[in-house]
């Protein structure tokens, strides 16, 4: 769904709660005020893998997961069973980033071999930062064998488990 303004910005809270659609990002933040959990995922990532690992990501930084506005990935993840998962848990839409959207974002924890693979050099922490508009990223990316998780805030959240 789009706003009303037409601008052709998402409104948080609307698309895809719960999974199965997607918003595809227009490189202007997706969350206005909360956490992003950026994601990323190899086609064998198993749907408890990645819901447990943002869930241990969140934990790890004292965050709750009643805080996540949104999960973000690159275009074309969003509708992968594993971040479909995730998003119905958590209850929250997933914004899509291009490759070059997220190529654009400077992280600080970049890989060549991600950057070989899906054209950009991060995934989550890009994605995470890039729905928050340039936010503070909270969590560096963390990985299991299949998936990466990280977080980040945007720069106008008061506290991490307040609701907007």
């Amino acid at each position: 769904m789009r706003n009303p303004d037409g601008e052709g910005r998402p409104r948080v809270g609307e698309g895809l709660v719960g999974g199965g659609d997607r918003l595809d990002g227009d490189h202007r933040p997706f969350v206005t005020e909360g956490l992003v959990v950026g994601v990323g995922v190899r086609a064998t990532a198993a749907e408890a893998e990645l819901l447990e690992l943002v869930l241990r990501a969140l934990d790890g930084a004292g965050l709750p997961a009643d805080a996540v506005r949104a999960l973000a990935t690159l275009t074309g993840k969003g509708g992968h069973p594993a971040v479909r998962a995730a998003a119905a848990a958590l209850g929250v839409p997933v914004a899509e980033y291009p490759a070059g959207a997220l190529a654009a974002v400077r992280v600080p924890n970049p890989s060549g071999a991600v950057g070989e693979a899906v054209g950009t050099v991060s995934v989550a922490e890009a994605a995470a930062l890039a729905a928050t508009g340039g936010g503070e990223l909270l969590v560096p990316k963390q990985k299991t064998a299949s998936a990466t998780a990280a977080v980040a805030r945007t720069p106008h959240h008061r506290n991490a488990g307040e609701r907007p």
